[in-house]
């Protein structure tokens, strides 16, 4: 899913000289996407905790890999665009059916390194579009569609093997000893509380310098940096590839620490100081430190930090649903990066300022997030209570013979 994702960023350059496109447009191609993958993540959380999560998820997964096919297809941009708004309607499905299967699934004391293995496909993914695109287009002299073709036969077989092997263990009920099937209690208001809204504006703020990053590096390389574009995906790939230790480490740590508050502003503020480096650096040797080290505490670090967080103050009935709230606010960032970034670069005359934009937000939702409440198990017994309080009131009790 997020090599599909990617593969488009490495042959952008390819694709605005066959098309004649500006900066602007070519932004706006991950910008229409995107777009899509967020308006259908609330939608997909509450119909997943409704009917199934893995039914959701399959079937999304499969009109994903059908839309990257057609991808290639397409005569022109206006045709593209079309067909890429739907491709991120079917990926739209993915975020929380996937993390309310898997949080359910796992113990809650190992939620962090599990996120973190999870999040290392993506990391994975994204390698994989980027080295694979750059690969078949500027070494194997394939056209830019070649690898829409690939990847989308590739995540239709893989839709097709989630449809036959992942099993949802939960879905809205827990049958009691007594053969009584027992709902649990929902409160809508819980997925706002403050907790919720702060972890929603800085998962935007991290998201917004990752698409931002993960989206135009390529091009930046190839037009302010002067890297040959066979090059340009292997050194954008250790943005993700060093993620992949940063996440297992933070994510194992995140288990182990209560109170996140300290550990999310410290990776916010290290996270800025990288952003920062990339367009600042006259070195390339600095800048490549930089980009290995914003993958090493950066967003993929800072994804199993907060999606622990997000769980822990969570009814596993609404999992979906929190989770589809919580990627939608990051994914509106998604919307916002690319074309923001395109038409920086285009009044400025230089894309640097789009690095320095994605820094601050980023400060900006680490300091934000010093103001949660740095205890969840407090919320965790809130919960506990209102079940307790619940099944007393409405659960029948089993008369002794």
């Amino acid at each position: 899913m997020y090599a599909d994702r990617n593969i488009l960023s490495p042959v952008m350059g390819v694709i605005q000289d066959d098309w004649g496109l500006s900066k602007s447009e070519l932004g706006l191609m991950s910008t229409i996407f995107f777009l899509a993958y967020a308006a259908m993540q609330i939608p997909a959380g509450f119909l997943a905790d409704r009917i199934g999560r893995v039914k959701v998820l399959v079937s999304g997964y499969i009109l994903f890999g059908v839309g990257t096919i057609m991808s290639g297809v397409a005569p022109g941009l206006l045709a593209f665009l079309m067909i890429r708004f739907v491709t991120g309607l079917g990926e739209g499905t993915y975020y929380g059916p996937q993390y309310a299967i898997s949080s359910v699934a796992i113990s809650q004391k190992y939620r962090g390194i599990s996120s973190a293995l999870i999040n290392s496909g993506m990391a994975v993914g994204i390698s994989l579009g980027f080295i694979a695109s750059s690969y078949f287009t500027f070494t194997l002299k394939k056209d830019w569609q070649f690898s829409f073709y690939v990847f989308g036969i590739l995540t239709v077989l893989v839709a097709v093997l989630m449809g036959l092997l992942i099993k949802d263990p939960h879905h809205r009920s827990r049958i009691k000893s007594t053969g009584t099937s027992v709902t649990e209690p929902e409160n809508v208001r819980e997925l706002f509380s403050k907790n919720h809204l702060i972890t929603y504006v800085l998962i935007f703020c991290s998201l917004y310098g990752f698409f931002s990053m993960m989206t135009w590096l390529p091009y930046y390389l190839q037009t302010e940096r002067g890297v040959p574009g066979s090059r340009t995906g292997v050194i954008a790939s250790l943005v993700p590839w060093s993620s992949i230790p940063g996440a297992l480490f933070f994510g194992y740590l995140s288990d182990k620490i209560k109170n996140k508050k300290i550990m999310v502003f410290t990776l916010a503020v290290l996270g800025m100081i990288c952003q920062f480096i990339v367009p600042y650096s006259d070195s390339f040797s600095f800048m490549i430190a930089g980009l290995v080290v914003y993958g090493l505490i950066g967003k993929l670090a800072l994804d199993p930090v907060l999606i622990s967080f997000i769980a822990d103050h969570t009814s596993s009935a609404m999992y979906a649903r929190v989770f589809g709230i919580f990627n939608f606010a990051g994914m509106l960032s998604s919307i916002f990066a690319p074309y923001i970034t395109g038409y920086l670069a285009e009044v400025t005359g230089n894309m640097e300022i789009g690095f320095y934009l994605s820094g601050i937000l980023l400060l900006f939702g680490g300091f934000l997030f010093l103001f949660s409440d740095g205890q969840p198990f407090k919320a965790a017994v809130k919960k506990q209570r209102r079940a307790q309080r619940y099944e007393a009131k409405f659960v029948p009790r089993r008369e002794n013979p």
